[in-house]
């Protein structure tokens, strides 16, 4: 098992992409910290993660810092030690600039980047202990492609894969840090991010027949990358940014 004895803080563990990593990580022996707002799907996650070892949910907005910093406590108390975050939570802000209000565009950003820093200034310390942590961001190719009436999320996702890189350059070799990039995958947050196009059920098939594998992407298929990057088997790689999308960027 990748992951015995070892502990991990995963945020948007509720559903989609959050969901299946964490229930990829249970799989291999990790104790987890779970974090999403929605307690009572909290609970469900916690409770499959747990039948292969301890699992712990906190819920809480984590746009807000001090929020960020009862996580970290409460996994210090909880389980005594920090080996590693995967970040997940996020928010779509639709609309165009000119049309998108600007509580919308700030809150993205606080959910998108600024919960991303919060944590990692609150959990690197603890991980630092341990003298071998990692961090994995889950970003989108939507930091590099740009997608109609998306320009909150396409600006902060930009923003999550620089921030893992920073923090990559700041506290190796004691810390790897990489961001995962999907194209489309087949979750709610896919759906929501539809409404954007005209035709919102025609754009999620077009987006999977747009891939060169010709589906959509799996949560699945997400949490097996995020699985290697925070393994040994990736004790060299960091300051990465990994698109896994299918082929969508490649296929133009």
């Amino acid at each position: 098992m990748k992951f015995k004895n070892k502990v991990y803080i995963i945020t948007g563990a509720t559903s989609g992409m959050g969901r299946s990593i964490a229930l990829e990580f249970a799989k291999e022996g990790a104790s987890l910290m779970l974090s999403g707002r929605n307690k009572e799907r909290g609970e469900k996650v916690r409770t499959l993660s747990s039948q292969k070892n301890t699992s712990h949910f906190f819920s809480g907005d984590l746009s807000l810092e001090l929020v960020n910093k009862s996580l970290v406590e409460e996994c210090m108390t909880t389980f005594g030690r920090l080996d590693g975050v995967i970040t997940n939570a996020g928010m779509l802000g639709l609309g165009n600039i000119t049309d998108l209000p600007s509580e919308d565009w700030h809150k993205t950003f606080q959910i998108n980047v600024h919960s991303v820093y919060y944590l990692l200034k609150y959990s690197i310390p603890e991980m630092l202990k341990n003298e071998n942590g990692v961090v994995v961001i889950n970003s989108s190719i939507a930091a590099f492609k740009s997608f109609p009436n998306h320009p909150a999320y396409c600006a902060s996702k930009a923003a999550a894969v620089a921030l893992a890189k920073q923090a990559a350059l700041d506290y190796g070799p004691k810390i790897r840090v990489n961001a995962i990039c999907p194209g489309p995958v087949d979750t709610p947050f896919l759906h929501d991010s539809a409404i954007a196009f005209p035709d919102p059920k025609s754009a999620v098939e077009e987006a999977g027949n747009s891939t060169l594998m010709k589906r959509l992407g799996q949560p699945e298929d997400i949490a097996k990358l995020a699985v290697f990057l925070a393994s040994d088997d990736a004790s060299w790689i960091t300051g990465c940014s990994y698109t896994i999308d299918g082929g969508i960027l490649t296929a133009g």
